[in-house]
This record gives structure tokens, sequence and C-alpha cells, in this order.
């Protein structure tokens, strides 16, 4: 593994900790098995079909709280050249502007920093994944009947991560050498969030072309 590499998975690189599945449960094993499709160079389009006889909201919280971490490392490897002065506002080239809402200190949309904007985003999603009313661990414990709208919101808004980094720090990645290891990280986001339905076709616009040549 090259150096450059070695920093994309750098542990202190990270935003903040990993969420973790504790082994023995449902979601733990069903984790180990996504990590073996992937592991195994299994076709990607087939590894994010839902396993028959699995329920499919395990399935979704496995791969959200997956791809949080992922992402979360891929913002982390470039987060030092992604600053206000550099990113005053938080797009995807000129034509998309992403504003941050939350309904809390945030109610109506508002322009921001892309740093301050990945920030309060990865807390947002924080907040969420680590609510046992959300995403509850413990095996027989129902999850909410409006998860699967949370669960959109989060992805979609990590999308929009993938749409910053690729546009405005590409060049950051292929100096370091990562381009395989995040393309290879956004096909499989791509083909998840598209067999399940589960991100509006209008927001993955601005990667359309990427996206066509990529995983077409």
């Amino acid at each position: 593994m090259s150096i450059a590499l070695k920093q994309v998975f750098n542990k202190d690189k990270t935003f903040r900790p990993k969420r973790k599945f504790e082994p023995g449960t449902q979601r733990f094993e069903l984790h180990k098995r996504a990590q073996a499709s992937l592991n195994s160079g299994v076709d990607l389009k087939a590894a994010v079909q839902l396993p028959s006889g699995e329920d499919q909201n395990d399935w979704v919280a496995v791969h959200v709280v997956d791809f949080f971490n992922r992402i979360n490392l891929i913002y982390g490897t470039i987060c030092e050249f992604c600053t206000e002065r550099t990113c005053p506002v938080m797009s995807g080239g000129p034509k998309y502007e992403y504003r941050w809402q939350d309904d809390m200190k945030y109610k109506k949309p508002t322009a921001l920093p892309a740093p301050q904007y990945m920030n309060l985003l990865m807390d947002w999603i924080e907040v969420q994944i680590n609510n046992e009313n959300i995403f509850p661990t413990s095996v027989g414990v129902p999850f909410p009947k409006n998860f699967l709208q949370i669960c959109k919101k989060i992805l979609c808004r990590l999308f929009r991560v993938f749409v910053h980094v690729y546009i405005h720090h590409f060049d950051r990645i292929i100096l370091m050498g990562a381009e395989a290891h995040i393309n290879t990280c956004y096909k499989h986001f791509y083909y998840f969030v598209t067999e399940l339905n589960l991100i509006d076709r209008k927001e993955l616009e601005p990667l359309k072309e990427m996206t066509t040549r990529m995983c077409h």
C-alpha cells in the first residue's frame, strides 16, 4: 500500500470515531456478509442487492453506517485543503450550491462555507446513527416507521460530499493515489442507492456524466 493510500485509511484523518456493530447481532452478521462480498471482488451491482430473507431496514442500516464511515474518511483526506478561503460556498461546480438546514439552529436553508457545512453534516448524521430510537442495536427492537425517509435524507446529503470532493478536490485525490479507492466507494454507493431507490434522480445530476462513464 502506498504512503498516500495509507493516509486515506489513517484513523487520525477521520472526522470522528467510527460507529461499529456489536458482534453477535444480526446487524453485525449482515455487515460481515456485505464486507465479505466486497472483499471477494464480487460485482458491486450484485453486492448491494438485498439478500433473500433479510429485512430491508437492517440492510439499509448497515450500509448507511458503513457509507458514513467511509465518506467521513474520504473527506478527512482532503479536509485540510477544503477551507473557507478555497471553498467559501458548499457547492458542486457553478451550477449546484447546497445550503444547510437542520430545523434547529438553521431553520432556513443557509449558505455556508464547505468545511462548516461538512462539519454540521457529519455531526447531524452521527447524532442520528447513534440514536437507539432511530438505529436500534438490540435484537427485536423495531425501526421507527419513518426510518427509510430518515436514511434517504442522510444518503442524499452524503452524496453531496462526493459531489464536492469530485468537482473541487479531485486533483488532490489523484496526487494522493487514492483515485481507484474513492471511485470504488462511489460506485458502491451509487449502485446501492439506485438499487433500493433511496435518492431522487435529480439529486444525482451533478455527477451524471462521470457516473455514466464509471457505472454503465
